[in-house]
């Protein structure tokens, strides 16, 4: 008689591992989960190898102090360990704390206390709507102290935006996404949850006639060449603020893009990485903006020389009498100031690149050539955002055709020569 074959002893620390009825492994621990606590998680894989990897990376993760989210961790624990330990590292730095804002004041205080297990698209639902219709005054408390407001009885019916309620839900669903990855969740209850199309805000890019206006206003300024830059290429304020001299070609009249200056709460005035991957791009100067920045790099030389010693090494192309980095919200206060002087309507700076893809869309310039200039990652992005300049320059050929169909305006009613077709 054959003894029966011995199951084969885990490894110490391995944990229980088994083949599940629908021919999948499945492997069990104990781990430290996101409150702090000791809880059993359970991991899964086609082999039983793949289980018991799963599992020992999760363990091993454990013991190095980091906290593993388990299913039946509430939605404020899950949604603080996916920040701090995931989100953390694929997140830009300054878009990490409005992740990290956007989590304090809405997420944590409308869902924390609901078991992420339990979690339903109806619960999404319901939280949006209430986000939409209730006073964040009232919400937060946020007159309590001043006592006005809410606080004595007269709500101001300050409510969230439709941009806003949309992205506290791309939030959400960014998060429960990664608990799915996880197989910690079978679905994102999130993703089925549509939210209320936000109207985009509109912006007023300058004319011809207005840009004209500003570059005369700017000519006089120090950092005239920055504003050609800005209007010329379309360049965003971060772009510019990180150019350095290195970066840029002036007998080639080329300029490389691959670099922003913003400033972060961590580590104040920091050079990040482009916006996207297609932002990192090598652009053409124009001959206004190549004389321009000859004119700036002969400043900036006399500014070294009056400065001495005190003068910092940068390497930017834009900065301050002393060599420093010019801060983002230094140039808005002194765009606004040049804008005053030029006589012309506030509008942003960002609306300087606005300005730069209208006008060249209305100079009959490709779509695509908009694009590559501006560092948009999809052409869609361009089409979307430009769509009503597309219109508008559709509706003026579309009444240009109507002049030439027009009988009223043939004086001579003879059909169209071979030679007028071609």
């Amino acid at each position: 008689m054959t003894a029966p074959k011995r199951k084969k002893a885990r490894a110490n620390g391995e944990g229980t591992i088994y083949q599940r009825k629908d021919s999948r492994w499945e492997a069990a621990g104990y781990v430290l989960a996101a409150n702090g606590t000791r809880k059993r998680v359970r991991v899964y894989g086609s082999t039983r190898r793949e289980a018991a990897d799963k599992l020992a990376e999760t363990i091993a993760d454990s013991h190095r102090g980091l906290p593993v989210a388990t299913a039946d961790s509430t939605i404020g624990d899950y949604l603080t360990y996916w920040l701090n330990s995931v989100a953390v590292h694929q997140l830009r730095e300054n878009t990490h704390p409005r992740y990290a804002t956007c989590i304090r004041l809405h997420l944590i205080p409308g869902l924390g206390t609901k078991k992420i297990a339990r979690l339903t698209a109806k619960d999404v639902r319901t939280f949006l709507d209430r986000l939409r219709t209730t006073c964040q005054c009232c919400t937060q408390g946020l007159d309590t102290e001043r006592k006005k407001c809410c606080a004595v009885g007269e709500c101001c019916q300050k409510r969230l935006s439709a941009l806003t309620v949309s992205y506290v839900h791309s939030v959400l669903k960014s998060a429960l996404e990664h608990a799915v990855r996880e197989d910690e969740l079978p679905r994102n209850v999130a993703r089925n949850v549509k939210t209320t199309a936000h109207q985009p805000r509109r912006f007023r890019p300058l004319t011809a006639a207005e840009a004209r206006q500003f570059l005369d206003a700017a000519r006089a300024d120090r950092l005239h060449a920055l504003y050609e830059l800005a209007l010329r290429t379309g360049l965003r304020r971060g772009e510019l603020l990180g150019l350095h001299w290195a970066d840029v070609d002036l007998d080639g009249g080329t300029a490389s893009v691959c670099r922003s200056l913003q400033r972060t709460r961590s580590a104040g005035l920091t050079h990040l990485p482009t916006k996207t991957r297609a932002s990192e791009r090598r652009i053409a100067l124009p001959t206004e903006c190549i004389r321009a920045l000859h004119g700036h790099w002969e400043r900036q030389e006399e500014e070294r020389e009056g400065a001495g010693a005190d003068w910092k090494t940068s390497g930017l192309v834009f900065t301050t009498t002393a060599g420093g980095p010019l801060d983002p919200a230094n140039i808005t206060r002194h765009f606004r100031g040049l804008l005053n002087r030029a006589g012309l309507r506030r509008i942003r700076f960002h609306d300087l690149r606005h300005s730069t893809a209208t006008l060249l869309l209305e100079q009959g310039v490709d779509l695509v050539v908009i694009k590559e200039l501006l560092g948009h990652a999809h052409i869609g992005v361009t089409a979307s955002v430009y769509a009503h300049v597309r219109l508008r320059l559709q509706r003026q050929a579309i009444d240009t055709l109507n002049n030439a169909l027009d009988t009223e305006n043939d004086d001579s009613g003879d059909p169209p020569s071979a030679a007028r077709l071609r």
